[in-house]
């Protein structure tokens, strides 16, 4: 997966990148999705279909409403 020079993600806005590699006899996935804003999620999935329900449920945790800081 592409990096900047600083190892940080080059993942443009509002799209996801993702690489299939091996560990240990495993296949795996390293996937990376920005939001619009700019916001970064990253996982190591076993399947691009897990990483991507891991970024759904992340992506909703972030857009519900925290009644803690009103």
């Amino acid at each position: 997966m592409k990096t900047d020079k600083n190892g940080c993600s080059t993942t443009q806005s509002g799209s996801e990148q993702y690489e299939h590699f091996w560990r240990k006899g495993r296949p795996l996935v390293q996937y990376d999705y920005r939001t619009a804003n700019g916001g970064l999620f990253s996982t190591v999935a076993p399947t691009l279909d897990i990483a991507r329900a891991r970024r759904d449920q992340w992506k909703e945790a972030i857009e519900r409403p925290n009644p803690e800081l009103k």
